[in-house]
């Protein structure tokens, strides 16, 4: 059958998550060109390892680094800006500038991550490079309010979400089994970035100023994401279902429209991305303000909020590598789920009850809370791999996170009201009630996985 054409109509069932291909059911909905089946390339067939697929996990930690890295450290410029050129704005205010930034990152995944599935890395991340490289330039030379919404939040947040979808993207191509480490050793990058861009800045606003510790990022990140854009490669064409399927037959597996929302229909995916918005606004929300509220404890010193983030992030490295691990040996699903409630347990136990009276505590917290959102940030992407068909990692990751944006856009300031307007107490009372309903309906995600059955030692 070599060389002849065939035409077909199908449509990929959703199934649970297992290692099961999908299965194909005849429909009348569409036509799509196949070549013979021997000259198809199977998407399934993943590299797992080797020196290619480890140099595109590279490239994606050098990307995510800068991106990622600024994203998580936010909270001490915020802090700064608080303190310096926006001295005459509320914390909520305030808030609006990460509150944006945070929204466009992940909302712009619903455009970003189908380009990414059609065309792959190449000229996403470097459209993504230019504008974060160029927000570092702005941010130099910005003294007003909308200065740095504009910089920060909307070109800041277009092309982080570029380059944060087209890192983890590219490593679901490469990885199937080990997803879960090769994203952890990934999303390490950005752990280390949130961990040392506190510790640069804390010491180059006294020595070199507010505009030259912004280029000193910028030249940073020129460097990071010029290694990416040359590392980061597809491994095949992942907008066809084969080698040779024609662009002009718009299949509906690998071209389907860019806005799509049909995944929701499958209540997996729907009981997981509304988890994953419950995670989003606790994770940012403590992230960007936990230097704040550390500051407005008039017990602790000024400067307490930059160590604590750097405690954090180095936290977060290792919560990044170890569950990203383990999760390949017990399933991404079993893995985080335990990660949540581990969060739950602490941010309970030692947080609310001691946050503000004992320093100690609080570093405690810290460290807890980087190792356990660094989990996060590591095995939600690889449960999205697991989750979506292959070649549609983009569109899955897209919608998941689009939906979680809304959240993003409203978790500081809604945060920042209860710290100011309330009390720090109230705003970690938040935080434990968001967990709680996170954990619920993560759990029922992994129940629908599972065929609709509470399965406790089942790998998923």
């Amino acid at each position: 059958m070599k060389g002849k054409k065939f035409t077909i109509g199908c449509r990929i069932l959703n199934t649970p998550c297992t290692n099961s291909r999908p299965t194909i059911q005849s429909t009348d909905t569409t036509a799509i060109e196949l070549d013979a089946p021997q000259d198809a390339v199977d998407v399934e067939d993943f590299p797992e390892g080797g020196i290619r697929a480890w140099l595109v996990v590279t490239g994606a930690s050098l990307t995510l680094f800068p991106s990622f890295g600024f994203l998580t450290a936010i909270g001490t410029l915020q802090d700064y800006w608080a303190r310096h050129q926006l001295r005459f704005y509320s914390s909520r205010d305030i808030g609006w500038i990460s509150g944006l930034l945070l929204y466009l990152w992940l909302a712009a995944g619903l455009i970003v991550g189908p380009c990414f599935d059609r065309y792959g890395p190449r000229w996403v991340m470097l459209l993504g490079s230019v504008g974060f490289i160029a927000m570092f330039i702005l941010l130099a030379h910005s003294s007003q309010y909308w200065h740095f919404m504009l910089s920060c939040s909307i070109i800041g947040g277009l092309s982080g979400a570029m380059l944060s979808t087209s890192a983890l993207g590219t490593v679901a191509l490469w990885f199937k089994d080990r997803r879960g480490f090769a994203q952890g050793i990934a999303m390490a990058g950005s752990s280390l970035g949130g961990l040392l861009i506190p510790i640069i800045l804390r010491y180059a606003f006294p020595q070199y100023g507010y505009a030259w510790s912004m280029r000193i990022l910028a030249f940073m990140a020129m460097f990071c994401l010029a290694l990416g854009n040359i590392l980061l490669r597809k491994r095949s064409a992942p907008a066809r279902t084969t080698e040779s399927a024609r662009p002009s037959s718009r299949p509906a597996i690998s071209q389907q429209s860019i806005i799509s929302f049909s995944i929701l229909s499958d209540l997996r995916v729907s009981l997981f991305a509304a988890s994953v918005i419950g995670l989003e606004l606790v994770l940012f929300l403590t992230q960007v303000l936990l230097p704040t509220y550390a500051t407005a404890q008039t017990a602790y010193p000024t400067d307490i909020g930059f160590y604590l983030l750097a405690v954090c992030n180095g936290a977060s490295v290792l919560g990044r590598l170890g569950p990203g691990y383990i999760s390949d040996k017990l399933g991404q699903f079993n893995t985080l789920l335990a990660m949540i409630l581990f969060m739950q347990i602490f941010t309970v136990a030692l947080w609310l009850p001691f946050g503000h009276t004992s320093l100690g505590s609080l570093y405690a917290f810290s460290a807890l809370f980087g190792f356990g959102t660094g989990s996060w940030m590591a095995l939600i992407p690889a449960c999205v791999g697991q989750l979506c068909p292959p070649g549609e990692f983009g569109r899955y990751y897209g919608v998941i996170y689009f939906l979680g944006s809304f959240v993003t856009l409203v978790s500081v300031p809604i945060g920042g009201q209860l710290l100011e307007g309330v009390s720090g107490q109230a705003m970690i009372g938040f935080c434990c009630a968001v967990l709680i309903l996170s954990m619920v309906l993560f759990a029922l995600s992994r129940w629908a996985c599972l065929g609709r059955k509470w399965v406790l030692w089942e790998k998923v």
